[in-house]
């Protein structure tokens, strides 16, 4: 499994991380049993970045559901296995009703936190990402909130999530930015055209590339219809849906994509992706037959 680092802090991140989302957002999640069976899956890849959030439930009536299948899996392991796994959750995201709605007013971000703290059995989170700025709140009162609770010991990093470039800049006003979480794949490749990606890697800010398999329910599609894909996943040994995972990869060396999973056999193929080797000719073969 190939490393790369997360922003400034020194710690090192595999190059796939596991996006626990469809553990606890689909109709049809998987059981507990199942779903932490995914998780050690991903760890025992070399997997080491678990991305999580507390809005990744049906409802509010469940709140914190993912973060707390996550400690349950990460529970058994030795202290030795479980300092090297990095944990990224998220606040500011509320699900009323099962709805997708933005709350970042600095006490709801406390409460959080502190919820998260308490689901994941952690004395401090290694990596708090603002989900979603709050078009209601400024943003420069929901990211000193995240200063405050880094400054109290409460999470040792700071991330944002769905930001624009000059978003990245303005946070970067108010506290360290270690990670940026946006949306990237052959079907939204913004982040080379909007300045996100561009910003992250030259202030050595990691980019965490949520969706890259065009979303859970296109993932199986990855590569249908396309033969530059088939050929170059027939010539390596990989899925298309790797292949997808190494083209990100060769992007540049701060993005770290995070494919979802609900099945073991789903996340050892994605980290897969870590290891493989690209040719020049290859990424531009992607690149023209994805181009936006």
């Amino acid at each position: 499994m190939e490393f790369r680092k997360l922003g400034r802090t020194g710690w090192e991140i595999s190059a796939i991380g596991l996006g626990a989302m469809p553990l606890s957002l689909k109709e049809d999640r998987p059981g507990e049993k199942q779903a932490i069976a995914v998780i050690r899956a991903a760890l025992d890849a070399g997997i080491n970045l678990i991305d999580t959030a507390d809005a990744y439930c049906r409802d509010d009536s469940e709140t914190g559901h993912n973060e707390r299948i996550i400690a349950k899996a990460l529970s058994g392991l030795s202290p030795g296995d479980r300092e090297r796994i990095v944990v990224a959750t998220k606040g500011g995201h509320v699900r009323p009703e099962g709805r997708w709605q933005c709350d970042g007013r600095p006490e709801h971000l406390r409460e959080a936190c502190e919820a998260s703290l308490k689901n994941l059995g952690l004395e401090a989170i290694p990596l708090y990402q603002f989900h979603r700025p709050d078009p209601e709140v400024p943003f420069a009162d929901s990211l000193g909130e995240l200063r405050d609770l880094k400054e109290e010991g409460k999470i040792i990093s700071v991330g944002i999530s769905n930001v624009t470039m000059s978003q990245i800049e303005n946070a970067e006003k108010e506290v360290e930015i270690v990670s940026v979480q946006n949306r990237f794949s052959p079907n939204h490749r913004n982040p080379e055209t909007d300045g996100s990606f561009a910003i992250c890697l030259a202030r050595n800010i990691a980019f965490l590339a949520w969706s890259p398999l065009n979303g859970m329910d296109n993932a199986k599609k990855v590569g249908e219809n396309t033969p530059e894909v088939q050929e170059i996943a027939s010539n390596h040994g990989l899925s298309p849906q790797a292949v997808v995972l190494a083209w990100l990869l060769s992007k540049g060396p701060n993005i770290v994509p995070i494919p979802g999973g609900s099945r073991e056999e789903s996340i050892r193929d994605s980290a897969k992706a870590a290891d493989a080797r690209l040719s020049l000719e290859e990424i531009v073969a992607l690149d023209t037959c994805w181009k936006q």
